[in-house]
Formats: C-alpha cells, structure tokens, sequence
C-alpha cells in the first residue's frame, strides 16, 4: 500500500479534510448546546443574581457607613443638645412652629413613588456594568422542539461527516 499521491489525489484530500472538519464542528456544536442548554441558563441566571446581590451589598455598606457616622457623632458628645436635635430634623422630619401655616405631610405612598421614581433615575444616569442577561439564541434553544431539532442536527451531522469525509482506505 502506498500513501503517495500527487496532484488531483492531494487536492482531495486537503478539501475532504477541510470538509470534515466544518462539519464536525457544526455538529459538535449543535449537540454540545442541545445538552448543555439549561446549564447555560442556570449560568445566565446565577450571573443576574450575583449582580443584584452585590448591587445591594453596595447599598448596605453605603447605609452602614452613614449609620456609623451618625453613632461616632453621638458619642463624640452624647450631651450635645444640638446634634440630637439636628438628628431628630433629619429623621423625623422639621418641627414648625407657626400656628398659622398649613405644612404639608408626605404619606408613605408618596414617598415610596418617589423613591422609585429616585430609584430608576439614579439607575439610569450612573452606568454600573450590566448583568449579562441571556442571549436570545439560548432562550429559542431552550425550547423542547428546537433542543431536540439541534440534537438530531448535530448528530446527522457527526454521522455525515464521519461517513463521507473521514479517512478511505485505497483499494489496490
């Protein structure tokens, strides 16, 4: 048995080559996501919620950080009538004194809207990395008939290629 070819026989060989590999890949692919779909949603997921667990451990380091300044300024000097009274104005809101002058509250419902309306404001002009959300292609994957479809895909395609394209033995 000779493996000597020249010409047309070495042209052959390197596109069989070539071919096999594109279709080997292709299908390897489309049956590698067809399994490992819903680990990739998982993935996509965990990612969405790592993000929003540390976006909130940032906001509760923030209030910690508030809250301990206010506690070292009251035992700076805990007989300081000033800076619990300037306390007692910022969380309680002005004393008024006028008998005269309507002043009007805020209700808890108003107060939660602006706060989110705060909220979706302070989230749209301060650009935190996103979480990467998932892609489309892997929502269309997840679904039953087309996870199947890419299964047997990608297997014809394996079988295809390992079939047509795979190494001939040379009858002599």
């Amino acid at each position: 048995m000779t493996y000597l070819c020249s010409g047309p026989c070495k042209v052959r060989n390197v596109i069989r080559a070539i071919l096999f590999v594109v279709f080997f890949s292709i299908g390897a692919g489309s049956l590698s996501i067809s399994i490992l779909c819903e680990d990739l949603v998982r993935y996509y997921r965990n990612a969405e919620l790592v993000a929003g667990t540390e976006e909130s451990q940032e906001k509760l380091k923030s209030l910690i950080s508030d809250y301990d300044a206010v506690i070292a300024m009251l035992r700076a000097d805990p007989n300081d009538p000033n800076s619990v009274r300037h306390l007692a104005r910022v969380t309680l809101g002005p004393e008024h004194r006028d008998p005269n002058t309507v002043y009007p509250r805020a209700t808890a419902n108003q107060l939660a809207a602006a706060r989110r309306v705060l909220a979706a404001y302070s989230d749209e002009s301060v650009s935190v990395e996103a979480p990467p959300s998932m892609p489309e292609w892997l929502k269309r994957c997840r679904e039953p008939r087309r996870k199947l479809v890419l299964f047997i895909c990608g297997v014809i395609l394996i079988l295809t290629s390992l079939v047509c394209f795979g190494r001939r033995k040379d009858i002599e």
